[in-house]
């Protein structure tokens, strides 16, 4: 199985990051390969001006080509490397991360092309200028699928984040690590399981720089470049039931529209994220969060620009005893 020994102290400074790219990539798969409801929604709305862009870009239609390896029976899953490496900062802008793409040369995207597919290249990407068609697609994907949508992603990001903190000090990194995959676990002795495949184990060196990052997708996967290294995840909360906001007891108690947003409240969420999902007005949704942080159901803290609110273990205890049959 696929492994990395982890020093002691580069764990102790890891943590959670996002990453502008990171969600590029989640576009392109879903563009690709849309597997779940939500990826075949984004792939309808955008597959036909990416298609028509790639017709008139063919060199970047044979890059996209090699930049993936689909797994199978022995064969590892893989996305080249530009796509996956980490970024050197943990917050980094969209221009940052293209910039650190642009800094690499022709001859580093053909090498990650070619550990991808294992296969020859085409004529096209053994010409000069591989390296900007891969920025160029970066730039492409973000403009037109990703940076609109941008503002939104990041609240449920940076949520995401929160919560991951929050875990990580009560339970630490084996407790937050089952979470973040399926194939990932933390086996002990330095070892983060990162996969199943039969692969050499990578040794970090101390001086390794290790981040973990929530992504728009339904998958999850690996980078490193250097002494950067990064563990892509899904994000929680993505598509958030309120099933459990109906049920009666709880609805009786403190009504149904005020049960829905506690409901929603099992990870942090913003104002503005718990009214897109609820379908409530930002002023009754406020109003609701109001008087559930004042009756200690649930607690605040704020990340970036947003306030963030979650559940307390009141909050849980009613969510749970209303939900009771």
């Amino acid at each position: 199985m696929g492994t990395w020994n982890v020093p002691a102290d580069v764990l102790a400074a890891s943590g959670f990051g996002i990453s502008p790219k990171a969600e590029v990539v989640a576009a392109l798969g879903a563009l690709l390969a849309p597997r779940s409801p939500e990826q075949r929604a984004f792939s309808s709305a955008h597959r036909a001006g990416f298609e028509q862009w790639l017709t008139v870009h063919p060199t970047a239609r044979d890059l996209l080509g090699a930049s993936f390896r689909q797994s199978g029976p022995g064969v590892a899953g893989w996305i080249a490397d530009y796509l996956a490496d980490p970024a050197d900062v943990a917050d980094p802008t969209f221009e940052h991360e293209v910039a650190l793409v642009a800094e690499l040369t022709d001859d580093d995207v053909r090498a990650d092309l070619l550990e991808t597919t294992g296969a020859p290249l085409t004529q096209r990407l053994l010409e000069p200028g591989v390296r900007d068609v891969a920025t160029e697609v970066l730039r492409w994907l973000w403009t037109h699928t990703v940076e609109t949508d941008w503002p939104r992603r990041e609240r449920v990001l940076r949520a995401d984040v929160v919560a991951r903190t929050a875990q990580l000090a009560w339970h630490g990194w084996a407790a937050v690590l089952r979470d973040l995959g399926r194939d990932r676990e933390w086996d002990g002795d330095g070892h983060l399981r990162i996969n199943r495949y039969d692969l050499p184990a990578r040794t970090l060196p101390p001086s390794a720089r290790l981040m973990f990052v929530p992504t728009h997708d339904d998958g999850s996967w690996v980078g490193w470049r250097g002494e950067r290294y990064a563990v892509y995840y899904p994000v929680a909360g993505r598509l958030a039931s309120v099933d459990a906001a109906h049920a009666e007891g709880l609805s009786a108690l403190i009504g149904v529209n005020r049960a829905m947003v506690l409901a929603l409240l099992d990870v942090p969420r913003s104002t503005s994220q718990v009214g897109a999902v609820s379908g409530l007005a930002l002023g009754s949704v406020g109003s609701h969060l109001r008087i559930l942080l004042a009756s200690g159901a649930v607690t605040r803290r704020r990340s970036g620009r947003e306030v963030l609110y979650w559940r307390t273990a009141l909050g849980d205890a009613l969510v749970a005893s209303g939900s009771a049959r």
